[in-house]
């Protein structure tokens, strides 16, 4: 997010670069969606629920692809690619939000949980 801020702020001479990086980033994005999706369904420690899947695979990869799109998109629609930068970049936000609050809660709720049982066996 910081980084497509950078980028955005930037003073390019024109919309092309701006939209070969921003391009990068929604394509490494959706590389490393992949990757988590591979490792989502390999791991055995946990299944994964509807949640997980649509908080670290579904939406994540939806937004880079818009990003990666709005990069090809750019040349063309200018305003239009503009607006597809910034739904992506709302969208990444609230994604991380949602993530960081789902592992606040997981850490005081369940681990202080087990820690506490822990506690009183000994």
């Amino acid at each position: 997010m910081l980084l497509l801020s950078a980028v955005l702020s930037a003073p390019w001479h024109g919309i092309g670069s701006a939209a070969v990086v921003w391009g990068l980033v929604g394509f490494g994005g959706v590389v490393y969606t992949v990757i988590v999706v591979r490792r989502l369904r390999v791991q055995t420690a946990y299944k994964p629920e509807f949640e997980d899947w649509l908080f670290h695979s579904l939406l994540p990869f939806t937004a880079y692809t818009m990003l990666a799109a709005s990069a090809f998109a750019a040349r063309s629609h200018v305003r239009g690619a503009l607006y597809g930068v910034g739904a992506a970049a709302l969208l990444l936000l609230f994604i991380g939000i949602h993530n960081a609050w789902d592992a606040v809660t997981y850490h005081v709720f369940v681990k202080k949980t087990d820690n506490t049982e822990a506690q009183r066996r000994r």
